[in-house]
């Protein structure tokens, strides 16, 4: 938030409207604090507070745990009373350190500068401040009442309360995008400190590696800004102990927090732990990346912060509150998440774009959510068999910016890039090549109301990938595959270069019995497929097609109405396996192979 703002918008935020080409807009910031602010003031359980220490790093810390302990004084005045970590918390000692308990610390001038987020998790409400401390002290508190008889001695006794004023000078509503709701409930203060220095301990890194959140601030001059950012466990990637990343996901445009770092890169940033009370502080300097730079540490994202750590402090139980995720609490709007280049992401490895365009010329539907569909291409391709093809569905689905879009959340970070593994078998310089796909998301959606007809055409960003099954030679034992539905399609372009006999190759494939119409297509297509191939067929009973499941038999594959067990690979002796499923699954099959050798299709962002 800057304190400029009222005159417009500020230098940095004026860049980055130009580095993304953002039309002219109003500044909807306040000069004041409103009352909607007023009233998220008192309603949050959580409030992010952001100051600078005196190397004018800043800092962010997270208090609260209850509604009501920030108020409104008159004036534009707001009073905050709670408890905190005298010890550890960067933004207390930033405040009032090296005042005594139960001193009044009156900030000569206009005292420092401050920024807040008061936000409610479960209603995903959030407002930001922003202003000058005027008073604070710290002082201890008596906690030991009956009602925390069960809590440990060492958690008991006197607790750190901070006292503080702040003139709040501007004030905004925040959109709920990207906040995952968590129950929030107040708790005593233990705080121990686990490591401090310039790198990320195990203990950080573990937090940082699953934090479906933060806490940052930014500041520039007379500006500075507290915010949240949200996103799927793992958001954040850990580029090396002393360097993070995370993507900048669709917002409000506005830029404050980017604004302020393209005139001072300095940021800080916190994690907590809901579950235990721990938590990460760090600081450090930032660099924005927008477009091709973006892209070339994590492909798939057009804007992204890296921050390179200066100073980390871990605090196990240095919270006043502990949270519970809510079934189904992570927000719609959260994308798929984006690994960086180096950790596989496999947009890395698409081409440069091809002038190739793929026609639609069929489409056969094998199960009510599963289709095979053949492309032509002009003057052909070549592709080997395991390999996919990137297609680029932008120009029909992406229907450019817009802040919220809830009937279709996740578009408003697709970049409608989609590769699928080629099911047909290479032959040479081919002029048509199969997909075959379910319908899981827009883009398969899309593909799926395509009439072969209408000569639909999509752009090939280009044909990459590796995952080639190769048998030991004679005598070598088995080579087992297991997929997880349309997982076998990697498979089906390299039958015709394997030992299909029992002896030599055996399919563990699991299919939802809405599903075995596949099953059928294909052993209809590759009946020698059928001699080592073992299915497992998992849904209701009702849901069974007879017919079906008896062709299957019919081909000569045994067919178990169950799910596969970790029994079933225990009984095939193989030390190189071959795996295509979805992660769930997957993490499932690799644990019941430890030191085996597994090689599987990857196809994570």
């Amino acid at each position: 938030m800057a304190f400029s703002m009222a005159l417009g918008w500020s230098e940095g935020e004026e860049k980055m409207h130009k580095l993304l080409h953002v039309p002219n807009q109003d500044n909807p910031t306040a000069t004041m604090l409103t009352q909607q602010a007023s009233f998220m003031l008192q309603r949050a359980p959580l409030l992010a507070i952001g100051t600078l220490d005196d190397q004018s790093r800043p800092w962010t810390a997270l208090w609260g745990g209850a509604s009501g302990f920030s108020e409104p004084i008159g004036g534009g005045f707001v009073g905050t009373r709670t408890l905190v970590d005298g010890k550890y918390d960067p933004v207390v000692q930033a405040l009032v350190g090296g005042t005594e308990k139960g001193e009044m610390l009156q900030p000569k001038g206009k005292g420092k500068m401050i920024a807040g987020l008061a936000i409610d998790l479960v209603t995903r409400k959030r407002v930001k401040i922003a202003g000058r401390m005027a008073a604070g002290s710290v002082q201890e508190v008596d906690m030991e009442t009956e009602d925390n008889a069960a809590l440990p001695a060492d958690a008991l006794g006197a607790q750190d309360q901070i006292q503080l004023v702040t003139k709040i000078e501007q004030s905004m509503g925040n959109c709920p995008k990207y906040v995952n709701q968590y129950e929030i409930k107040p708790a005593l203060i233990t705080p121990k400190l686990i490591s401090e220095g310039p790198s990320l301990s195990p203990d950080g890194r573990a937090l940082v590696d699953k934090a479906d959140m933060f806490f940052l601030t930014t500041a520039a001059s007379s500006d500075m800004d507290t915010n949240h950012r949200g996103g799927p466990p793992g958001f954040v990637r850990v580029i090396s102990p002393t360097c993070i990343i995370y993507p900048e996901y669709s917002g409000n445009r506005l830029y404050q927090s980017l604004g302020n770092l393209q005139l001072n890169p300095l940021i800080g940033i916190t994690f907590p732990d809901y579950e235990t009370g721990d938590v990460l502080y760090t600081t450090g300097t930032a660099e924005v990346l927008v477009g091709a730079d973006a892209a070339q540490m994590m492909p798939g994202t057009n804007l992204a912060v890296k921050i390179n750590l200066t100073s980390t402090r871990f605090v196990a139980s240095g919270l006043a509150f502990r949270g519970e995720l809510k079934l189904n609490g992570h927000s719609p709007y959260n994308p798929l998440l984006r690994i960086l280049a180096s950790e596989g992401n496999i947009k890395s490895l698409i081409p440069p774009s091809s002038p190739k365009t793929a026609r639609l010329v069929k489409r056969t539907l094998l199960t009510p959510t599963i289709a095979r569909f053949t492309f032509e291409i002009a003057g052909g391709v070549s592709y080997k068999a395991g390999q996919w093809v990137a297609f680029d569905f932008k120009q029909d689905l992406d229907i450019g910016y817009s802040h919220m879009r809830n009937d279709d959340p996740r578009s408003l970070n697709d970049d409608f890039v989609r590769t699928f593994t080629i099911s047909s078998a290479p032959t040479g310089v081919e002029k048509e090549f199969d997909i075959t796909i379910r319908k899981v998301g827009p883009v398969t959606e899309y593909l799926f109301q395509q009439n072969e007809r209408a000569g639909f055409e999509v752009p090939i960003l280009g044909i990459g990938g590796e995952f080639k099954i190769a048998q030991k030679e004679e005598g070598g034992g088995v080579t087992p595959f297991v997929a997880g539905g349309v997982g076998i399609t990697p498979l089906l372009g390299q039958l015709a270069n394997l030992d299909l006999s029992s002896e030599r190759f055996k399919l563990l494939w699991t299919v939802k019995a809405t599903d075995v119409g596949l099953v059928v297509d294909t052993l209809s297509r590759y009946p020698q497929l059928a001699k080592g191939t073992e299915v497992f067929v998992t849904g209701k009973a009702r849901e069974i097609d007879e017919k079906k499941m008896k062709k299957v038999t019919d081909f000569g594959a045994k067919v178990e109405l169950r799910r596969l067990a970790k029994a079933d690979l225990d009984g095939v002796e193989a030390d190189r396996w071959y795996l295509c499923a979805g992660k769930p699954f997957r993490k499932q099959v690799l644990s019941w192979l430890p030191g085996r050798e597994v090689i599987f299709e990857d196809f994570d962002y």
